[in-house]
């Protein structure tokens, strides 16, 4: 097995080599598609560590991570929180990367991290009231805007993958997760309102959203406005096509 450890958590390595064989059967349930499993595990005396475990890859993809023409999404996931950290963009920091290889074949990798203390996420503001939402807004625009002047866009920005919360003084605060999925370089107007388009809300939420995000990174407010607006129904519109959605979508 390959195992990378951030040497500030060297102390934990027999608890780390340990969390493939107990991913199944302990640990804490946070998520569990057809692909991915995450689970959270407490360490004795220590930190609440956060591990996602990838699939195996099946056909052209696998022998195309195994070989290196691609990344493995464990790996990127594990190499891209000190990218972020080092251009002020908060994400839980890496702790470890575990990767199974059968006959120098990508089998099963695990990205292991530290729990966010952050105890919300977007989802809910789906139906949320302005006394939330406004603020809110306003800070995820600056947030956002910060993110994309340091030529970073998270190409999965869904209410999931955003946390948020209060620091003492009473600003919000974010933090981002399922980083492997990132594109590093300029982004314009069009592609920064754009990532906006999976997120939840009412849809005076993303007006004040959209028009923050202008200001702070100097487009014109109704230009973005209206992108934000168009991507956003064109996403939605044809997600719900395929999906039962389960909250109100205000278009």
């Amino acid at each position: 097995m390959n195992v990378r450890i951030n040497p500030k958590y060297e102390e934990l390595r027999e608890f780390i080599l340990q969390l493939p064989s107990r991913m199944d059967t302990e640990g804490t349930y946070i998520y569990g598609g057809r692909r991915n499993l995450i689970k959270s595990f407490a360490v004795p005396h220590g930190p609440v560590l956060n591990v996602k475990r990838y699939h195996i890859s099946h056909g052209p993809n696998r022998l195309i991570y195994s070989w290196g023409l691609r990344i493995p999404k464990g790996l990127r996931a594990w190499r891209y929180p000190a990218v972020l950290k080092a251009k002020g963009i908060s994400t839980p920091e890496a702790v470890a990367y575990l990767e199974e290889r059968k006959c120098g074949l990508l089998g099963q990798s695990y990205f292991v991290s530290i729990q966010s203390p952050y105890s919300h996420r977007l989802y809910e503001l789906a139906e949320a009231q302005p006394a939330l939402y406004e603020p809110l807004a306003r800070a995820l625009a600056r947030f956002t805007a910060h993110m994309h002047d340091e030529g970073v866009l998270h190409c999965d920005y869904s209410p999931g993958n955003i946390l948020w919360d209060t620091d003492e003084a009473g600003h919000f605060v974010f933090t981002i997760v399922d980083i492997n999925r990132m594109h590093f370089g300029q982004v314009n107007m069009k592609a920064g309102c754009r990532n906006f388009r999976r997120l939840w809300g009412p849809k005076a939420f993303f007006s004040i959203l959209a028009r923050e995000y202008a200001v702070a990174r100097g487009f014109q407010p109704d230009e973005c406005e209206k992108l934000v607006m168009d991507y956003r129904k064109r996403f939605w519109t044809h997600y719900s096509r395929h999906h039962v959605i389960s909250f109100p979508l205000d278009l």
